[in-house]
């Protein structure tokens, strides 16, 4: 008797086994205050946010010399 068929059926039967229906077991989970992983769109993002923090200074800046001038030109 040949051994070919028997070594054919185990990756079979070890596909098998993996997909056996049962769910995985749930991770431990996550600390509160674990560290959050970077992702390259980090720093785009803090760049973002900082033009925008810009722009609000510059744009509350030209409303208050706005307001400047239009109280001399009164």
């Amino acid at each position: 008797m040949s051994r070919l068929p028997l070594i054919a059926l185990l990756p079979a039967a070890l596909l098998l086994a993996g997909c056996s229906g049962k769910p995985p077991a749930p991770r431990a989970p996550q600390a509160a205050g674990a560290r959050r992983v970077a992702t390259p769109w980090d720093g785009m993002k803090k760049d973002e946010q900082r033009a925008s923090d810009v722009q609000k200074t510059v744009d509350q800046q030209a409303a208050d010399q706005r307001k400047q001038i239009e109280a001399q030109s009164q």
